[in-house]
């Protein structure tokens, strides 16, 4: 059976004014462009902040995740002036 929300925006875009959203392992990994595997083992090492749910659900905060990505960022390599 497939479920609806009612004719409203998609739940990966819904997010209350004030909050991040949580992304499940397979959004989280396509927003890093890894594969859920390699996610779960970064989780593990503690290398990305995660939210444990009950039981073993793991949630990814997409702000936390941005923040990863641009702390990764590396500024581009100016080539020397040749004069």
């Amino acid at each position: 059976m497939k479920r609806g929300n009612g004719g409203s925006a998609p739940h990966s875009e819904v997010a209350a004014p004030g909050t991040t959203r949580l992304l499940d392992v397979h959004e989280a990994a396509t927003l890093l462009g890894v594969k859920p595997a390699t996610l779960y083992q970064w989780a593990y090492q503690r290398r990305v902040p995660v939210v444990k749910l009950l039981g073993h659900a793991l949630r990814f905060r997409r702000t936390d995740l941005e923040e990863l990505i641009e702390a990764g960022m590396r500024p581009a390599r100016v080539p020397p002036k040749v004069s």
